[in-house]
């Protein structure tokens, strides 16, 4: 299959796009190349309604990309969008444009270079209350790698129309017996009525992960995404950098974009409903003018060892936010309880000699 490598001008190696940078740097010499801009070329959206009705290959059908490298003459095989060769090192961008794969609109490149992210973890770590001292050692450079995660993006207008009841609340004496007297209060009641009526909201770039290979609890930490800052995709972007093709089909996605946007339409609802409280029992969405695009996001990923168990930590390539698992240690909590009690008990013993 058709790939892409870099050749340095100044000495042959392999460049790497340099995060942070619009220049692929060599790792050998630090020779630099700029990118160009493309002219006319523009991120676009595609529509869903035309990509239902294009014949296709599930993604789990395709067959892994072969890689022949041009350093070492080494063939793999991978996955992969973009790797390294696993003999030599150098990076590998496949060809994703002969249409068996929904290709990338956008990438947004990579901004947080190794030393920028030593930093953000050695704060996250630091700031880990009860963590093992041992959580430093997520901050080495070895123990982590950059990643370029696929996601989808949905537009969507909406219509819905809803059935529900509208709550007014209003207040009444009532009277009752207390120690023997007879007293009086003010009770909320609340009034129900059925309501219904329609709404409509605009969706823009619903954000799905089109990977499940990492865990959506700690990507969706990595959030909000600077997505007005993405480029056009070109593969210039992925060298150095590994880059997962998707595994989450559009369909599926747009299910679940759509799940995210139901509790925004419900919102809509219950303010159109009015009054103190709201219940909605139905709402029927219509959606049109729907697409969507593939976007390649940033991710350095990094693994920690610790009592045998392996934590990821993600940090998000562009704005340095952290997300991930971390262990706990027994020491320093049994070290905290204790510390609690003792203070609890001065506490005690100075109140009990205040009083006598």
């Amino acid at each position: 299959m058709s790939q892409s490598q870099y050749p340095c001008a100044n000495c042959g190696a392999n460049v790497e796009f340099a995060p942070g940078t619009t220049v692929l740097k060599c790792p050998y010499c630090g020779a630099e190349t700029p990118l160009v801009a493309v002219a006319g070329r523009q991120i676009r959206e595609h529509s869903y309604a035309e990509f239902a009705g294009l014949p296709r290959k599930p993604i789990a059908t395709l067959a892994p990309h072969t890689f022949t490298c041009q350093g070492c003459g080494a063939v793999t095989q991978s996955d992969k969008i973009s790797d390294r060769c696993q003999f030599c090192g150098a990076p590998l961008v496949a060809d994703v444009s002969s249409g068996d794969q929904v290709m990338p609109e956008g990438v947004l490149p990579f901004a947080i270079d190794r030393k920028a992210l030593r930093e953000a973890l050695r704060q996250w770590a630091s700031s880990r209350w009860f963590a093992p001292n041992g959580l430093k050692k997520v901050t080495e450079a070895e123990s982590s790698h950059s990643t370029y995660l696929p996601h989808w993006t949905y537009d969507a207008r909406t219509v819905s129309h809803y059935r529900g009841q509208r709550g007014d609340h209003y207040w009444v004496t009532e009277t009752y017996t207390e120690d023997g007297q007879t007293r009086t209060r003010q009770v909320q009641k609340t009034r129900w009525r059925s309501a219904s009526g329609v709404v409509a909201r605009d969706f823009d770039d619903v954000l799905i992960a089109g990977t499940g290979r990492v865990a959506p609890k700690h990507l969706d930490k990595l959030e909000p995404w600077p997505l007005p800052q993405a480029e056009v995709y070109r593969p210039e972007y992925l060298a150095g950098h590994e880059t997962l093709r998707y595994d989450v089909e559009p369909e599926t996605g747009l299910g679940t974009a759509k799940s995210r946007m139901a509790p925004i339409i419900e919102g809509d609802c219950r303010s159109d409903i009015g009054g103190d409280e709201q219940r909605v029992e139905a709402v029927e969405t219509q959606y049109s003018d729907v697409t969507f695009k593939l976007m390649l996001l940033p991710v350095w990923i990094a693994c920690y060892l610790h009592a045998g168990k392996t934590y990821n930590i993600l940090v998000n390539g562009r704005t340095a936010e952290v997300a991930g698992e971390r262990p706990y240690s027994a020491a320093k909590i049994a070290a905290a309880i204790t510390a609690a009690v003792l203070l609890i008990i001065v506490i005690v013993v100075l109140i009990a000699l205040n009083r006598n």
